[in-house]
């Protein structure tokens, strides 16, 4: 079976749209997120060896080396997502007849449920990047594209704000409270920079067209 990186964009919309429990949001937020990294390579590469932008070719050379590793970042949290996710249901099939297959089965659901908070917590994080990279590329970016560095803060705002929504429902079910309000509060200081960021960057954008 082939991984989800390397499906059609269409084949990837298909199973988002199915009755398969995945992909699902989180995989949908990380694709928004090197949808965001991706763009602001593409302002990149349109700047590179233009003579009206030598000022800032070695910014953006920079930029492009930044945005592109996150890229990779991201598409490697798509699967993360799922892979998590078909754990946690697999846990959830476990037996439950006696009280120590209800203990074990328990302990078991508990233990991913913390990995299926952190990993949409790190995508929030590589989405929250994704947004900071693209002020570099709305701030000095080739004026002929500038609103594609637009689209970029807005597709990694969208990615933050949705990967935000699966830290949430998974934390909630957490019993170790600490972690999970730990987890939380790091996830709100995200939000609010996050949106005070894209503001700010899509305001900027905006102002050059």
């Amino acid at each position: 079976m082939s991984e989800i990186k390397d499906k059609s964009v269409e084949t990837f919309l298909d199973e988002l749209a199915s009755k398969q429990a995945t992909p699902g949001g989180g995989s949908a937020a990380a694709v928004m997120g090197a949808q965001a990294a991706a763009l602001t390579s593409m302002v990149c590469n349109l700047t590179i060896g233009k003579p009206k932008y030598a000022a800032v070719e070695a910014k953006m050379q920079a930029l492009l080396a930044e945005s592109e590793a996150l890229r990779q970042t991201l598409i490697g949290m798509i699967k993360a997502d799922v892979d998590v996710f078909d754990r946690l249901m697999a846990c959830y099939g476990l037996p439950k007849s006696t009280d120590d297959e209800k203990a074990l089965r328990t302990a078991q659901i508990q233990a991913v449920l913390r990995e299926a908070t952190l990993v949409p917590l790190e995508c929030a994080k590589a989405c929250a990047k994704a947004i900071e990279l693209s002020r570099v590329a709305a701030e000095h970016g080739n004026l002929g594209v500038i609103s594609d560095a637009g689209v970029a803060v807005m597709a990694g705002y969208a990615g933050l704000k949705s990967a935000a929504l699966n830290v949430q429902i998974n934390a909630a079910s957490l019993k170790d409270r600490p972690f999970a309000e730990a987890r939380l509060a790091e996830l709100e200081t995200l939000l609010q920079a996050g949106e005070q960021a894209a503001e700010q960057i899509y305001r900027i954008v905006s102002e050059k067209l």
